[in-house]
C-alpha cells in the first residue's frame, strides 16, 4: 500500500506558486482551487524564493570573482603598457647614435 502522499512536479510547485502573485490571489484560495494545503503551498513558496535567493548569492560570488580577476588582469596590462612605453622611449633615443 502506497504512503497516499502526492508527488509534484517542480514545474506544478512553481506554477501553483506563480499563482499567488496574480491580481486578487491569496493563499487559501489558490490551494483550495488547486486542491492544497494553505501551508503546502506556503513551503512551496519558500522553497521557491530562497532557492532563487541562493542562485543570486552565487551569482554575485561569480561576478566579484570576475571583478577581481579582471582587475588584477588591467594592472597587469598597465604595468606591461608602461615597460613598452619605456623601452620605445629607450631605443628611439638611441637612433641615429653609432
Amino acid at each position: 500500500m502506497g504512503s497516499g502522499r502526492s508527488k509534484y512536479t517542480e514545474e506544478y510547485k512553481a506554477a501553483a506558486v506563480e499563482r499567488l502573485y496574480e491580481p486578487r490571489a491569496t493563499l487559501g484560495k489558490v490551494a483550495k482551487e488547486l486542491g492544497l494545503t494553505p501551508t503546502q503551498l506556503k513551503m512551496w513558496r519558500l522553497e521557491i524564493e530562497a532557492a532563487g535567493s541562493v542562485e543570486a548569492k552565487r551569482r554575485q560570488q561569480a561576478d566579484a570573482a570576475e571583478l577581481t580577476r579582471l582587475r588584477k588582469e588591467n594592472k597587469r596590462l598597465q604595468e606591461e603598457n608602461e615597460i613598452l612605453q619605456k623601452a620605445s622611449a629607450f631605443f628611439a633615443s638611441r637612433v641615429g647614435k653609432p
